[in-house]
């Protein structure tokens, strides 16, 4: 037995021994940061502890007997691209827009969904199946401990057993694109254990053959077929989607190695090495010597050295900010016991850092360059039929899965999700033209899948009917480059993206002789609906606030993209008049609350989880505090809303935080922050919506960062929302729109010190309290500023 594995599961049982030996509510300094522990293993999925890097992901049960890896893969998807491009026709949006301008809300209701919605294709991203590796004739196991570091993404499980220690360290690495296993023992006899690959069979059609390659490898290959769906209303190929291989390689000190019947049966080891590789069809067709070559690279390649690479990789992100809250530490108590205290009313700072710092985690883990985008739970899925299929939802999901990302320094992590609205503005611009009849540009729908087909699939038009998912994926690409200054970014992505949403619009508006404003419609409000004129529910309607903001929104971006590039065209021009007349998208009514509609409807569900029409407020920005009325009736909307129930759990939860930093309101938004942790949050801290959905996570990170630094005015604004009780706390390295790294102290709820590294030389306003200043920023010097906002020499 080497020296360095002694000292692997010494220090692994050092850490465990310091937790149970310390008193539970006192705090040393020896305590690692941003870390998730639990006493027992994972009972269920929403125990068990996620890692991926990007494309690959696993969530670790840590059983140490039985235990199981349940993988995942970002491309598992049924289906092809063929699937359809658009349903209906030119002649039925005349038709539908006829029964609207006649009253006929009910009809077009029926009609919107029955001419152009596909409404019986459904498919869902699936698992990637399981590695199980059960352990032979294993005693009793004491001083269990299962851990998820933050900052070095690794699940490590230790114990003892018999006298004998034991571990096991898992990580996916995206530098050598694989999932790594380690475990060992100091016991004189070694472990023994079978490991066995498997996946859950597609309605009784297998979908997998495994086999034993190599004498220490175990190979699953299949397709990911269509679980219970149906296209165009016939039954979907059951062979047809992507193609997969997963291929699992062990390396072994002592012992034996034994391949049957597509297992590994391992006797004897004192430590075992599993690397394992999946690819699919999506990425290359040449998928299976993907695999073999990263194992051949990889060959004689220990863990210390994957290991290593992976924990440079991973930190040179995830270090980028650092955020402490208070003194008020309790992490010597296992995270689900801290949920529990929360859920009792009980303050825990830590755990707000932590959480904070998970969302980051979770991106970095779900969205890397080259990969797909975080679908609705990420990357990690056990279904064949996942809840709401685990696809993009265009309503808000798939956006706020994305809203930490500039914010909290991962601006490279946004990159997944331009490759992918590139691929939907494809599909788009093919819908816009034979659904609609638009020949520019492009539109997309409320949901779509892995193929980025921008169709509708609706059963019912209030959540399905909607068409701007486009133009809200819009706002990233333009966020993008205000965060990076990126101007090449600019020029070749995010302007022609912009563009192809606005050339749709401007062919989409009708002009309405009465209000003398460009109008759209048919239009609908996610996933909300109305009581119409004869009292009945209605969900079409002629406008509504979140199209106008959108499409307003869209055409701002497009034209303060042009003047940077210095572009002035036809195009442009007629994107400036049709703005200037564009029915506007923010109205306060009769009861100064802003309309969800273009009249004052009365709502159907009063407490509605969705709260569309504060799309200006967040994450839009023609709302602020110098739009007074506009900012007070949003404040009185979300009264309104919560009044009746509203917010609830989950991603609207997590909304509403971002809601109440852009209010300037703490208080409010600690008691959000609070009852999103009381009741949105499974034991492993995925958000629950429920189900599970990341969204909430990204949604609950970018919210914080709102509290404390805000820069959509055109300002820095400082600690604009901090609550009382976070009376002294740090967080640096954010991100502020200018391309503008910040770092802020507090102490006694009061700003301390303040430092800025601009990118490039920029005269920048500061708003802080009551004070306001401007300060020359040089290029890539940090500047310092004490409480009264002056620079400190």
């Amino acid at each position: 037995m080497t020296k360095k594995f002694i000292f692997s599961v010494l220090a692994i049982l050092s850490f465990w021994l310091s937790i149970k030996e310390a008193n539970a509510q006192n705090v040393t300094d020896s305590i690692p940061e941003h870390i998730l522990w639990y006493d027992a293993p994972a009972s269920e999925w929403l125990e068990a502890l996620p890692v991926g890097n990007g494309r690959i992901g696993a969530m670790v049960f840590g059983d140490p007997k039985n235990e199981r890896i349940q993988l995942n893969e970002d491309s598992m998807w049924p289906g092809g691209p063929d699937w359809g491009n658009a349903k209906g026709n030119p002649e039925d949006l005349k038709y539908i827009r006829e029964l609207i301008e006649e009253g006929q809300i009910e009809k077009a209701d029926k009609e919107i969904v029955e001419r152009f919605s596909y409404k019986g294709i459904v498919r869902s991203h699936q698992t990637l199946g399981d590695l199980y590796i059960n352990f032979h004739e294993r005693g009793s196991v004491e001083n269990y401990k299962r851990l998820l570091n933050l900052n070095t993404a690794e699940v490590v499980i230790s114990y003892t057993s018999e006298g004998s220690a034991y571990y096991q360290k898992v990580f996916t690495s995206a530098p050598d694109d694989l999932l790594v296993i380690e475990l060992g023992t100091n016991s004189e006899k070694g472990m023994n254990l079978t490991l066995r690959l498997d996946r859950p069979e597609d309605e009784g059609h297998s979908t997998v053959q495994i086999s034993n390659p190599h004498s220490s490898e175990i190979a699953m290959n299949g397709v990911v077929t269509q679980y219970g769906g149906r296209v165009h209303s016939q039954p979907a190929p059951l062979d047809y989607g992507v193609q997969f291989e997963t291929v699992l390689k062990t390396d072994h000190e002592g012992g034996t190695v034994i391949p049957k019947d597509g297992t590994l049966i391992l006797q004897g080891v004192k430590k075992a090495t599993i690397k394992l590789v999946a690819n699919t069809s999506f990425y290359t067709k040449d998928f299976q010597n993907r695999n073999r070559e990263v194992l051949d690279r990889l060959s004689g390649v220990g863990y210390e050295k994957l290991y290593e690479r992976h924990v440079q990789d991973h930190q040179k992100y995830f270090n980028r900010v650092q955020f402490q809250l208070g003194k008020n530490k309790s992490s010597k108590l296992p995270t689900d016991r801290r949920l529990q205290n929360l859920a009792k009313g009980e303050e825990d700072l830590d755990l707000v850092s932590d959480l904070f710092q998970f969302g980051r985690y979770l991106l970095i883990s779900s969205s890397r360059p080259g990969t797909n985008p975080a679908n609705l739970q990420g990357l990690w899925n056990d279904h064949l039929a996942a809840p709401w299929n685990a696809d993009y939802h265009l309503n808000v999901n798939l956006q706020m899965n994305y809203w930490p990302a500039e914010v909290t320094n991962l601006s490279e992590f946004h990159q997944p999700l331009f490759d992918f609205t590139d691929r939907l503005i494809e599909r788009g611009r093919i819908t816009a033209r034979e659904q609609y009849g638009i020949e520019r540009g492009a539109v997309a729908h409320q949901a779509t899948d892995l193929w980025a087909s921008a169709y509708m699939r609706a059963e019912q038009p209030y959540w399905g009917s909607w068409i701007h998912g486009g133009g809200w994926l819009a706002q990233h690409y333009w966020e993008h480059y205000n965060f990076t200054h990126d101007r090449e970014f600019l020029e070749e992505r995010a302007y022609p993206a912009i563009k192809s949403f606005a050339e749709f619009y401007l062919d989409w508006l009708v002009w309405d002789k009465k209000s003398k404003k460009w109008v759209s419609f048919p239009e609908t409000s996610p996933e909300n609906s109305y009581i119409n004129e004869e009292g009945k529910r209605a969900a079409v309607s002629f406008g509504s606030a979140m199209g106008h903001q959108i499409i307003g929104e869209v055409f701002d971006n497009v034209l303060a993209a042009a003047e940077i590039l210095n572009i002035e065209d036809d195009f442009i021009a007629e994107v400036r008049e049709k703005n200037k007349s564009l029915f506007p998208g923010i109205v306060v009514g009769p009861d100064n609350r802003l309309l969800e509609w273009n009249e004052a409807y009365e709502e159907t569900e009063k407490g509605h989880r969705h709260l569309s029409h504060l799309y200006a407020l967040h994450p839009g920005d023609d709302i602020t505090p110098a739009t007074r009325k506009a900012f007070a009736a949003a404040r009185n909307s979300i009264d309104f809303r919560l009044k009746h129930g509203g917010a609830g759990t989950g991603w609207s939860r997590a909304w509403m935080i971002n809601f109440d930093a852009r209010l300037l309101d703490g208080e409010s938004a600690k008691s959000n922050v609070n009852k999103f942790m009381q009741i949105s949050l499974a034991k492993n801290l995925f958000d629950l919506h429920p189900p599970f959905q990341i969204d909430g996570n990204f949604g609950f990170t970018a919210g914080i960062a709102e509290m404390l630094l805000q820069s959509h005015e055109g300002f820095l604004r400082i600690l604009p929302a901090l609550p009382e009780a976070w009376k002294e706390g740090s967080i640096s390295g954010l991100k502020a729109r200018g391309n503008i790294e910040v770092d802020i102290i507090w102490e006694n709820g009061k700003l301390k010190e303040l430092i800025l590294k601009a990118n490039k030389n920029s005269l920048q306003k500061i708003v802080y309290a009551e004070r306001e200043v401007e300060v020359d920023l040089p290029a890539g010097k940090k500047v310092r500023l004490n409480a009264k906002l002056q620079i400190k020499k």
